[in-house]
């Protein structure tokens, strides 16, 4: 961490203390409160740490209000439009962006990896037949660490290597048999002659009884979507990932963790939520009825896919998936179908809504990514896995960042105790 270069003064009742403050990078500058229960009896209160730095990181930088998002400096859009997904993830891992040589052995290393241990099979057929994908997810990638028993020492530099590329190279491969086993389809082993987001694809959508072969506009638009969701500063998942490892937790049940946060409807759901937010619409000549809602203060209805929380202005992905949503939907020739009839009427709309322009809610990555995976044939329950395999490099990066922390301690937030002080325990037969 810098040098603090100046101090910030705080006053209450008899008590006056000097807190450090440092300047970082890119963003307001952060008052250290790390003395403050030492020196003054006091916590601070932040539901939900939004004002709360948890960690130093140089991996992502969002600048919300200038609708920015760097990846070790780069923008995003610069890195989707020339870039690619495991590009970026040697990106995220390492801090620099790799010569061909590296790039090449990075990818081989990835590739070489994506087969799952023969028994994991057998766990896989251990869940119900309606079991959602995610819940496989959290069971199967928690129980890796009872089969991959060489990269769980959190010590080991190299274990933490090995741990990285195999589950980087693994994701694909267990959600796409979570898929599989939920339609009651065989399994489908990875290819190493394919890419990466190619060799996803076909192992979600092929069978035995016939080729498959990958469109590479598909396939791109699938890189694309994991690029735009590699990683995204300390939210609630990487949070989450980052919280199980300040325990020494292994990597497996580090990552775990962050699946199962990603579960939640507020945050990796999102593209799920803002689907079926457009099947209930049904219509385009309904939409009128639903943009009079989001604007009724009484009524709880939301539109889902407009806006950000962290983005105030533009969601800089918002523009690259648009693009890719344009060239799925002109190649599969759908452009009929009601649901994407309603998403392009209901763009438009908002975007000339002077409402929503000047409430900056503008459609964010969600509201493209649902409808391009939809039009892949995906189904719902899906969006959130693929979402997972996408933020497993950032949970990584983020892991191994905070491993290698000479400030590494085990995080134990605070609160703000409203309940009952001591009272003396009364026999139930007083009661």
């Amino acid at each position: 961490m810098a040098q603090s270069d100046k101090t910030a003064k705080l006053s209450f009742g008899d008590t006056e203390l000097e807190l450090p403050m440092y300047s970082p990078s890119a963003g307001p500058d952060v008052i250290d409160i790390r003395k403050l229960y030492a020196q003054g009896n006091v916590f601070t209160y932040d539901p939900g740490f939004t004002s709360t730095a948890s960690c130093d990181s140089t991996i992502t930088f969002i600048d919300g209000d200038k609708g920015e998002l760097l990846h070790r400096g780069y923008p995003i859009d610069q890195l989707a439009a020339k870039s690619h997904f495991l590009e970026v993830c040697y990106l995220l891992l390492y801090g620099e962006l790799p010569t061909a040589e590296q790039l090449e052995d990075f990818e081989g290393r990835v590739t070489n990896h994506t087969m799952l241990h023969e028994q994991m099979m057998n766990f896989f057929r251990g869940f119900r037949r309606d079991a959602h994908p995610m819940a496989v997810m959290v069971g199967v990638v928690g129980a890796m660490s009872a089969f991959y028993h060489d990269s769980t020492d959190i010590g080991d530099p190299w274990q933490r290597e090995v741990a990285s590329i195999r589950l980087i190279a693994k994701m694909p491969t267990i959600a796409a048999w979570a898929y599989k086993y939920s339609v009651g389809q065989p399994f489908v082993y990875p290819r190493n002659d394919l890419d990466y987001a190619s060799n996803f694809l076909r192992m979600c959508f092929s069978v035995p009884a016939e080729d498959y072969v990958v469109d590479p506009i598909l396939s791109r638009a699938m890189d694309r979507i994991f690029t735009l969701h590699a990683d995204h500063e300390q939210n609630a998942s990487t949070s989450t990932v980052r919280l199980a490892s300040s325990s020494g937790a292994n990597p497996f049940a580090c990552i775990a963790a962050g699946i199962a946060c990603l579960w939640g409807p507020a945050h990796g759901g999102a593209n799920q939520a803002c689907l079926e937010m457009l099947r209930e619409i049904g219509t385009p000549d309904r939409i009128p009825e639903f943009i009079a809602r989001a604007k009724d203060k009484n009524d709880p209805f939301r539109l889902m896919g407009f806006g950000h929380r962290v983005y105030k202005n533009f969601d800089p992905r918002a523009k690259v998936m648009k693009e890719s949503a344009d060239e799925v939907l002109d190649l599969l020739g759908i452009e009929n179908n009601p649901t994407l009839q309603v998403a392009k009427e209901l763009e438009r709309v908002a975007l000339e809504d002077p409402y929503f322009a000047e409430k900056k809610l503008y459609p964010n990555v969600d509201f493209y990514s649902g409808i391009i995976l939809d039009a892949m044939g995906f189904p719902t329950s899906m969006f959130t896995p693929i979402f997972a395999v996408a933020r497993t490099v950032g949970w990584i990066s983020q892991w191994k960042e905070q491993i290698s922390d000479p400030q590494l301690r085990i995080g134990r937030p605070r609160q703000l105790y409203q309940g009952a002080t001591t009272r003396d325990y009364v026999d139930v037969e007083n009661r």
